[in-house]
């Protein structure tokens, strides 16, 4: 996962989580659902991350593994 994709992902999330703090501070229930989505979202994508990562890592095994046949 990229530095800047993680710092993107960590910063929605960590504004979701001010929003819906600040729509449970003053009873704004739009702001509190706002937050929690944002911070889900935040979430998702960090995860998409984190899955691509895994993909890449099990193409180079698989890539490795078929020159090692080769020899």
């Amino acid at each position: 996962m990229g530095t800047g994709d993680k710092i993107r992902n960590k910063a929605q999330e960590g504004a979701g989580k001010a929003k819906e703090m600040a729509g449970r501070a003053t009873g704004d229930k739009d702001l509190e659902a706002e937050g929690r989505a944002d911070k889900s979202k935040g979430r998702t994508k960090e995860a998409g991350e984190k899955v691509k990562d895994a993909a890449g890592k099990v193409k180079d095994a698989a890539g490795k593994a078929k020159d090692a046949f080769k020899s």
